[in-house]
């Protein structure tokens, strides 16, 4: 869909919508169920899929709702879980009706609960705990909510046993004489006595702090939990932004911040990265990770850090921003479990970093080429000024007047961008035809053609993805794939994410509006589809030469996200697939036999599935002395993996002449150059891409 039925949607939702709501009223009650009815109307008038609010639909956000709000069942009793129940089958109508009457229970209830939890939490660091004891804390959601006080306090206190069994361990091990001291139990309780204080302490304070975060959370906060919670319902990517969030909303999408250049997500009491920002300093640095978990931050004036653990993710992202060229210090658990800090300078993104960039290396006594893209980018006023395609255009061309034999297009961790550079990259490479199917919430269809008959390049073409490769990526791919004039290679497959969402000021849509700010709301109205008539949602991109990495076995991707819309398949439409010599079959099995016999690939296929095991570990042992040993277990793993970081090629990549000229006059271009020319060399995926070329040549000259 372009932007012109974009818009015929909106101006009909606005349409309708300003016949309807008229606001007169200052009470927050009245604010609220004014905003159930403008969400359940754009749901209904706007959103792709048409869903029924019955009872199985109330049941689903019920217990969505209980989990949001008490995810680890610190909180609730079974008796108020119970009380609940008698609206289990009634938020539908709840919802249909701007009903306040399930929330204002279990909001009061709530509120009531958290104040009761001060005394619970204090009152078990009033005793020592025991360390020696075999005992573990399960994290999980088999876990039932507890029938009555006792219970609740064993829960808190396993909970926060934990937390000071880990500061107490900081706290040990920054001491070398004190860790050889703790090699048998004998010397235990006299050793760690002094420690033992200052680490319930740390915790305690910890606490306080979980504490205040959730007293301090106002009732319009909690709300908004409510009804993502109903919302959730449609699609994962579907949600409702309260007036603050909206702000940090508009202001991340501005860009107009001193960050580190990373999106974060809070699942349970974790924060966790999900993507690096293309050109952020985070990704410029290259060492914070999607799927890294933040534990604590510090600013490099303080000594001590504190835990984001439980912690509002708005809150933690306050501590994480602050001045440009300052730094921020965070303790990080990464995707193999281990810890450690990281300092990472706060600075505003870098645009030129997200531009195309493309660098030159021989293999085999032949030249080829590669590009990098970072996102699909195109400047919002005026199209032609610059976009993504336009440059890697340009980059084919300067890599072929160097006499090029191959192509690379590397699209790991591009989460996509604008839709119109997908297309117009795509017809860089073929003569024309369609590239992508789009159909709107109407079921209306319209099918994105390249008409430009004109091919950049026609040589091999190699197009390297993982499971951070998104949207637009799937969709440059997908019509490469199903044309065959490319070889995928990367992850089982790309992220899945085949939908395409809008965003409305739901300020707006109210006349005479005395309520205040009513935020803003997020709701899917379109979905992508293949050439071949495939959706990519959910299945992304399956890849021709699948080559395993560390994320092999962790779940990424919309697949892995609650109430995603479903793969489905509409009418194929007519394309030629691409004609040429080039023996891609064959090439892809010699690609795969080589995969099969390389020991460094089958050592980064263990270190996964390792990888997965650890982050699947929902059982912690609260005995010092086990904790140590898997401490030490996991150590001597993580080192059996370490020849990982040894691997390096014999390949010099190389910058274009034109990016040498500019070098004269910007030596930090050169500098950059240079890491990347360094990290491409250690670089298995380009390796292989690199075979893949060198055997699609030489099918083309037999």
């Amino acid at each position: 869909m372009t932007n012109k039925y974009i818009i015929i949607l909106l101006t009909t939702i606005f349409a309708l919508a300003s016949c309807s709501f008229t606001s007169n009223s200052f009470k927050e009650s009245d604010k609220d169920q004014l905003l159930l009815q403008l969400v359940s109307y754009i749901l209904d008038e706007g959103h792709y899929v048409e869903k029924e609010l019955d009872d199985d639909f109330s049941s689903k956000a019920f217990y969505t709702y209980i989990d949001m709000i008490d995810p680890y069942k610190r909180y609730l009793y079974k008796s108020d879980i119970e009380k609940f129940k008698e609206y289990e089958y009634l938020l539908d109508d709840h919802f249909k009706n701007a009903d306040l009457t399930f929330f204002n229970l279990t909001h009061e209830t709530l509120i009531k609960r958290i104040d009761e939890s001060k005394e619970i939490y204090t009152d078990i660091f009033n005793s020592p705990f025991n360390y020696k004891i075999d005992e573990v804390l399960v994290v999980n959601d088999s876990i039932e909510f507890v029938e009555d006080l006792s219970e609740m306090k064993d829960r808190w206190r396993k909970t926060f046993k934990y937390y000071t069994l880990n500061n107490l361990n900081d706290l040990l091990s920054e001491n070398d004489s004190i860790k050889a001291l703790l090699k048998n139990n004998k010397d235990f309780d006299t050793t760690i006595e002094p420690f033992k204080e200052k680490s319930r302490n740390s915790s305690l304070e910890f606490c306080n702090d979980v504490y205040q975060y959730y007293s301090d959370r106002s009732r319009q906060e909690w709300f908004s939990i409510y009804v993502n919670s109903l919302v959730y319902q449609f699609d994962p990517h579907t949600s409702y932004f309260n007036p603050d969030d909206k702000d940090d909303f508009d202001v991340d999408m501005s860009g107009n911040y001193a960050g580190i250049g990373a999106r974060l997500q809070q699942k349970m009491d974790k924060i966790s990265v999900v993507e690096l920002i293309s050109g952020g300093p985070a990704w410029r640095q290259n060492k914070l990770e999607v799927g890294d978990v933040l534990l604590k931050v510090r600013q490099t004036d303080e000594e001590n850090p504190v835990s984001i653990v439980g912690m509002r993710i708005k809150d933690a992202v306050k501590l994480i921003k602050g001045p440009i060229e300052s730094s921020v210090i965070l303790t990080i658990k990464k995707v193999d479990g281990q810890i450690t800090e990281l300092k990472i300078p706060r600075d505003i993104v870098q645009l030129e970093e997200t531009y195309a960039k493309s660098s030159i290396v021989e293999r085999s006594n032949s030249k080829y080429g590669l590009i990098n893209l970072p996102k699909f980018y195109f400047d919002f006023e005026d199209y032609s000024e610059r976009n993504a395609a336009s440059d890697i255009k340009k980059e084919i061309i300067r890599l072929k007047d160097e006499g090029i034999e191959g192509l690379i297009l590397d699209l790991r961790n591009n989460g996509g961008g604008g839709l119109k550079p997908a297309v117009d990259m795509a017809g860089l490479f073929i003569e024309d035809g369609p590239i992508v199917q789009v159909q709107s919430f109407e079921k209306r269809k319209e099918i994105l053609k390249d008409r430009d008959r004109s091919i950049v390049w026609d040589g091999p073409l190699v197009i390297l993805v993982n499971e951070l490769s998104a949207s637009s990526s799937e969709i440059l791919a997908a019509a490469m794939q199903d044309y065959k004039r490319a070889i995928i290679i990367g992850s089982t497959q790309t992220y899945g994410k085949g939908t395409v969402q809008n965003v409305l000021d739901l300020n707006r849509m109210i006349k005479a509006n005395t309520n205040g700010d009513m935020g803003a709301f997020k709701f899917t109205i379109q979905k992508y589809y293949r050439i071949n008539g495939g959706s990519v949602q959910l299945e992304g991109v399956k890849s021709d030469v699948v080559i395993p990495n560390r994320y092999s076995y962790i779940d990424f991707g919309e697949k892995e996200q609650d109430n995603p819309l479903k793969w489905d398949k509409i009418t194929a439409v007519e394309y030629t697939p691409w004609s040429s010599n080039f023996d891609y079959s064959s090439a892809i099995e010699k690609s795969k036999l080589r995969i099969k016999s390389n020991e460094y690939l089958k050592l980064i296929d263990d270190n996964a599935k390792w990888i997965k095991s650890v982050r699947d570990n929902q059982e912690f042992t609260l005995n010092y002395f086990d904790y140590i040993d898997k401490i030490k277990e996991d150590e001597l793993t993580a080192k059996s993996f370490d020849k990982l970081k040894e691997f390096k090629t014999n390949l010099e990549f190389k910058s274009l002449p034109y990016e040498i000229n500019l070098f004269e006059k910007d030596s930090t271009l050169e500098l950059k150059r240079n890491r990347w020319h360094k990290n491409l060399a250690k670089d298995l995926y380009i390796e292989e891409a690199l075979n893949v070329l060198n055997d699609l040549k030489i099918s083309y000259n037999n």
